[in-house]
């Protein structure tokens, strides 16, 4: 089969752009086959990692923006979401190329893109050339965020696929984690976030320095795994798609999956935009509508909101800024182990069940967090909540993060990686990702905005509305895809 420069599919066994397929295929055991499938996965997960840092690093740092570079608070607002708007551009961009130049090369472009981004957003000097490198990141964070799942989902067997793509998700907290984690130890160790740390430098910009070492690591480690298979086939590259395929399942199995995979491909043209429109009916497949829903209601929910602004969060309710960074860490904590959770639970109970529990969850500790607020008062000029309101809004945030970590969080980009039909599978990624972003990014740079005009009670209270609304998405438009094969996705 060769690929022609109209990007018509011929058949023609001649021109195959491998050798044809041999006895020499290497033979693994089941166990190695687990290892081999384990570590690829992890090492595309690096990806989720440096997308939770990278988000999740700015937390600590908006003080020193704000110091920096004498920003108000719309300014600031646009600072730490600039990064949004290349995760939408990279986000759209990723899943179109990947299609044509394959998922692993688009991570190593990300990987050195997390590399400059890290570099430059501590040596900014000032807005400007700092949007500039934090784009540069975002472009990084929006291929990632849509390439790791979709790559993890392509290489793993189906009765897997859940666990090891929710690991995506466990990476992204991890790296959130870290990211807080880093932020306080920096912090601590300076006395401040926008006191000198290292050779005369602000810890702030040192909290940016730290994502290097991670950034570098998935680089290295990205040339040591195969291509996804399904990019092979549609590539005309059987002979590799094989021996990959070779790797996950046994050779009489791989041969089967292989022709799945072919058959469930077009055989008039490579994936395009265009495949999203149902030909018969002239509008856009149902699946793609749902896509977006995932997309833009895990957004809305304003999970980002806890992880960008959480220590201005709780320093406007009487905290100090240790303690509000110390809050971030035991958050991050909390969502690791919902996420590990999720990983026993996927594969049993399946996606739409989570994510019922999830919506119904944050809707209610939403609400709590909302009562919370209301009751907050003005002392010496400073917003306090009670002390025994002040535990509950904790409780109430943490059981938030649980709940969204163990449904919403990973399910979303577990359904996204593995809900599309092959042929359409990147350009519904494209779609689905940049409608995530553009959300994420609406989210963030209002919050700032309604935490000024509308307060606490009101911004937490529009979040609470998504959180509800979502219920009915979940009931009526998400169906299961729990043990279902990639090659047997429905088309809608």
């Amino acid at each position: 089969m060769s690929v022609h420069s109209d990007n018509s599919i011929h058949h023609d066994a001649s021109t195959h752009h491998d050798a044809p397929i041999t006895s020499n295929t290497p033979v693994y055991s089941d166990t190695q086959r687990a290892m081999l499938v384990l570590a690829t996965c992890l090492v595309a997960a690096i990806g989720g990692f440096l997308f939770g840092f990278d988000s999740g690093v700015i937390n600590g740092t908006v003080d020193g923006l704000q110091q920096a570079f004498g920003s108000d608070s719309v300014g600031t607002g646009f600072n730490v979401a600039s990064m949004l708007l290349g995760c939408a551009v990279g986000a759209f961009f990723a899943g179109r190329l990947a299609d044509r130049f394959g998922r692993r090369t688009l991570l190593r472009v990300a990987a050195v893109f997390f590399i400059v981004s890290a570099w430059g957003s501590g040596i900014a000097t000032g807005s400007i050339d700092f949007v500039i490198y934090r784009i540069l990141g975002g472009l990084a964070v929006g291929a990632a965020s849509v390439m790791s799942p979709a790559y993890i989902s392509e290489i793993a067997p189906s009765h897997l696929r859940g666990r090891l793509a929710t690991i995506q998700q466990v990476a992204i907290i991890g790296g959130l984690f870290c990211s807080f984690l880093n932020n306080y130890i920096l912090a601590d160790l300076a006395g401040g976030s926008t006191t000198p740390l290292w050779f005369g430098y602000e810890a702030w910009r040192c909290m940016f320095w730290m994502e290097l070492i991670p950034a570098s690591i998935f680089l290295i480690a990205l040339l040591f795994i195969p291509e996804s298979p399904r990019f092979l086939v549609s590539a005309g590259h059987h002979t590799k798609a094989h021996h990959v395929l070779n790797m996950i399942y046994n050779n009489p199995q791989a041969q089967e999956r292989q022709q799945q995979i072919h058959n469930s491909l077009s055989q008039q043209h490579r994936p395009q935009l265009r495949d999203l429109i149902n030909p018969q009916t002239g509008k856009v497949l149902r699946i793609v509508w749902v896509g977006i829903g995932l997309a833009v209601f895990q957004q809305l929910v304003g999970i980002n909101v806890v992880f960008y602004y959480g220590a201005v969060l709780w320093q406007a309710v009487g905290f100090s800024e240790s303690d509000a960074l110390m809050i971030n860490v035991i958050s991050g904590a909390v969502s690791i182990a919902a996420c590990l959770a999720a990983i026993i639970l996927i594969d049993k109970i399946g996606r739409k069940p989570l994510l019922w529990v999830g919506s119904m969850g944050m809707a209610i500790t939403l609400l709590q967090l909302v009562y919370a607020f209301s009751t907050a008062t003005f002392v010496n000029g400073q917003l306090t909540l009670s002390d025994d309101q002040g535990v509950i809004a904790l409780l109430a945030a943490n059981a938030y993060v649980f709940f969204f970590n163990i449904s919403w969080g990973p399910v979303m980009w577990v359904m996204l990686g593995e809900m599309f039909p092959n042929q359409v599978r990147g350009s519904g990624l494209a779609i689905a990702g940049l409608f995530q972003w553009i959300s994420n990014f609406a989210i963030t740079i209002t919050f700032p905005i309604m935490l000024a005009s509308i307060g606490l009670t009101g911004a937490y209270g529009f979040y609470a509305l998504c959180a509800l609304i979502s219920i009915i998405f979940v009931f009526k438009w998400v169906r299961e895809t729990n043990g279902i094969e990639l090659e047997d996705m429905a088309y809608e």
